[in-house]
């Protein structure tokens, strides 16, 4: 069997925003994540999701105290900050903030020729990556003119044609209306089977979490709880009160038990809750 690669780990991880008081943004943190995988990071506001996704990325000042982080085995410092960064493709809240070229084409285009890419392979990558998220047909439309989740398409055709190893999504599906989330989640999800690729999402919606293979729950900058979607999603009525939101099914079966009806602990799914119920129903 082969050994899984740890392309993320998180070691005593520290950080305080010099402008606060109080309990610092981060504390303590320690996570591993491997090569391919998809792990979810979900939180109530100020919990201290984007400023862990920040940090990873080398976008916040640490210092010698702050902890250690490694991507793809090289550690975080300011002389590999930018290493790092290249191994790191970010996807953040509003995609009209990303946008930069005139066309799609072009806006594909601008990180290839910051790198100083040659033309003719920048040109390749720009067409292999629009037809990856389904754009080419939109290469000469102003990105103005797009939907949300085309929008959104074309930020991760930028992102992909730098060949990232890892893909931080930081909210990036919570301004889209519902069918520009699918869409957006579907195409992430099929780079990331395609290209074995790692992703990491910031998320406030419940499902982009479950399609995760795992959950990190932070709180108050502390890692509360980690685990598969069906794990994390027992603690149905804890991640409440934490102020985070839950699937339908863990909502109902929440509100059974405070009427007194006895539910199993397991994990159930809108489908395995009916059935459950139309078992107990028929039984009455």
């Amino acid at each position: 069997m082969t050994a899984l690669t740890k392309i993320i780990e998180v070691e005593h991880l520290n950080f305080r925003y010099p402008q606060t008081e109080g309990r610092p943004a981060l504390s303590d943190v320690n996570l591993a994540i491997e090569q391919g995988e998809w792990v979810a990071i979900i939180g109530h506001n100020g919990s201290g999701k984007s400023t862990l996704a920040k940090a990873i990325d080398g976008l916040l000042p640490l210092d010698k105290d702050s902890g250690t982080i490694r991507v793809a085995g090289i550690t975080l410092t300011e002389d590999h900050v930018w290493d790092i960064r290249s191994k790191i493709g970010m996807v953040f809240q509003n995609p009209d903030n990303q946008f930069v070229g005139a066309t799609v084409e072009d806006d594909v285009a601008f990180g290839l020729e910051n790198i100083g890419l040659p033309r003719a392979e920048m040109q390749v990558r720009v067409h292999k990556a629009l037809d990856r998220v389904r754009m080419t047909k939109f290469a000469q439309r102003e990105p103005a003119r797009l939907s949300g989740g085309q929008k959104q398409r074309v930020a991760i055709a930028g992102i992909i044609a730098l060949q990232p190893q890892i893909i931080i999504l930081d909210e990036s599906t919570s301004m889209l209306d519902p069918n520009g989330r699918i869409e957006v989640l579907q195409t992430v999800r099929q780079l990331k089977d395609q290209e074995n690729l790692t992703v990491l999402s910031i998320t406030h919606d419940i499902d982009e979490a479950a399609s995760a293979n795992r959950i990190i729950v932070l709180d108050d900058g502390e890692i509360k709880e980690s685990g598969r979607p069906a794990h994390i999603f027992q603690y149905g009525e804890r991640l409440i009160e934490m102020g985070l939101d839950v699937p339908y099914a863990q909502r109902l079966t929440a509100a059974l038990r405070r009427q007194g009806v006895t539910v199993p602990q397991q994990y159930f799914t809108e489908k395995e809750l009916v059935d459950w119920l139309w078992t107990l129903h028929s039984k009455m």
